[in-house]
């Protein structure tokens, strides 16, 4: 069936008023991609445990933690839309907030991690003019963030022990986004099993 932007307009208005952003017989719909987004980001990450006890490769390791943290960035997007001015988007994430008991001090929303993957080509443009001198490190590295020099320039480099990754300079905490990916896959699951159908999640 095709819509004019007229009629897409109004249906989404009505599925706001009436649904709020999403109508009940196609919330498993959203369900669904939420378990993909989600245990992508958890099987990435349990390989990125695995590759680090095995003593992998650097480029490996820091492969599957930014695979990790991509899919959890694409996790978020459902929670926190990127399009602001979609009314129905705003409405959708707000309905999925509130059934998955997510506030914005959720590790899920820190945008500045998402957006360094999303945007590191942009990013390295930039950090390459700022940073024209120094000693330049530009394959991936995995090690103690803490021993990198005032003129040392980290392209990228993983800390598995203190669990930050570290993007063209710049420090990120990883570990409370697996944990709430993890948290968020149980909950999807959960749902999934209780007929497919958003209400506030963790209960019965």
């Amino acid at each position: 069936m095709r819509m004019d932007a007229g009629e897409l307009q109004a249906a989404e208005a009505a599925i706001i008023d009436l649904c709020g952003g999403i109508q009940p017989p196609l919330e498993i719909f959203y369900i669904q991609s939420i378990i993909y987004a989600a245990e992508r980001s958890f099987s990435a990450f349990e390989r990125f445990d695995a590759a680090v006890t095995r003593g992998m490769s650097d480029a490996l390791i820091f492969a599957t933690v930014q695979e990790a943290l991509t899919h959890a960035g694409a996790l978020s997007r459902f929670f926190w839309p990127v399009k602001k001015d979609s009314l129905l988007a705003a409405a959708r994430g707000e309905k999925l907030r509130e059934a998955f008991a997510l506030t914005d001090a959720s590790p899920l929303k820190w945008r500045r991690l998402r957006n360094a993957f999303e945007h590191f080509d942009e990013d390295l443009d930039r950090y390459l003019i700022v940073n024209a001198a120094g000693f330049f490190f530009p394959g991936p590295r995995v090690g103690d963030h803490r021993s990198a020099g005032p003129l040392d320039k980290v392209f990228k480099l993983v800390d598995p022990e203190r669990g930050v990754c570290v993007l063209l300079g710049e420090q990120f905490e990883y570990r409370p986004i697996q944990r709430e990916v993890e948290r968020m896959l149980a909950l999807a699951v959960q749902a999934d099993a209780n007929g497919g159908r958003l209400r506030p999640l963790g209960t019965r």
